[in-house]
């Protein structure tokens, strides 16, 4: 999928001219980084792994002739997530997208303390401390744009995969509670709540995603939302699945989330 010429033109207009994306060499981040670029935006890329924001970097400037800026760092630490926000002193910054994050699965008695803790820190911590920070600068300015993450997971609790459910249910809540705080400053707010998509997140998650979307599918209609909407679910299936729970109880949705997310857990417990 492609933005058009005027949805270039929108989001460069409304929320030029840096953007920042977190997490962005791989999956959703990488693919939205990639129409940011071709919308003509500077960009500020995140990544633990500097080959990969390497290469990334890269790839973005073979399609346009923009400014980029990497930072490698670590938003899981304190100190990853003050790298980031001194990196983009002085810069321009109109849109943030806080994609960087992971998921774990299985059983919560079974999974190690240190790695959800981790897991809470980044999907979390991390995105608080970047939302507040840019908010603030958009505020001032007047205008902004924030896409965070959520997932369709945030809208029941989800057996096999608890923790991180309740991760990106906060996500969803702080999302929802921002783009009203946050609208009449100018700045807009987007909770972005894909289903489930083929990319280094499953592996990392330790799952087995037969029905799954590619990022190609869901990167555009994100764009696409801000400034439209304060939730998106992107792709037909994602909508299939939070739609058609919409009228069941929530004590039947979690039943219902243990049995698709049993599914795919890949490790149970013996």
């Amino acid at each position: 999928m492609k933005l058009t010429t005027s949805e270039q033109n929108r989001l460069k207009s409304d929320y030029g001219e840096w953007a920042i994306v977190t997490g962005a060499s791989s999956g959703i981040g990488r693919e939205l980084a990639t129409h940011l670029a071709k919308a003509g935006f500077n960009l500020v890329i995140n990544s633990r792994q500097l080959e990969q924001l390497e290469e990334m970097a890269r790839h973005l400037k073979s399609m346009a002739p923009i400014e980029l800026k990497m930072v490698a760092s670590d938003l899981s630490e304190a100190s990853g997530v003050d790298a980031l926000i001194q990196e983009t002193q002085g810069l321009n910054i109109g849109l943030l997208i806080a994609s960087a994050g992971y998921g774990t699965s299985g059983h919560f008695i079974d999974s190690s303390l240190q790695t959800e803790i981790n897991m809470l820190r980044l999907n979390c911590e991390a995105l608080l401390s970047l939302t507040h920070h840019y908010s603030q600068q958009f505020v001032g300015q007047k205008r902004g744009g924030i896409i965070l993450m959520s997932s369709m997971v945030a809208f029941q609790g989800t057996p096999h995969s608890a923790n991180y459910a309740a991760t990106k249910a906060y996500v969803q809540t702080l999302a929802e509670a921002l783009a009203i705080e946050l609208k009449p400053h100018g700045v807009d707010v987007l909770a972005a709540a894909p289903g489930p998509v083929a990319s280094g997140f499953s592996q990392r998650a330790n799952l087995k995603m037969s029905m799954s979307m590619t990022p190609a599918q869901v990167g555009v209609p994100i764009l696409r939302a801000l400034g439209r909407k304060t939730t998106v679910l992107p792709g037909f299936l994602t909508k299939f699945l939070v739609y058609s729970l919409r009228t069941v109880p929530r004590s039947v949705k979690v039943k219902i989330m243990a049995k698709v997310m049993g599914g795919m857990t890949q490790h149970q417990r013996k």
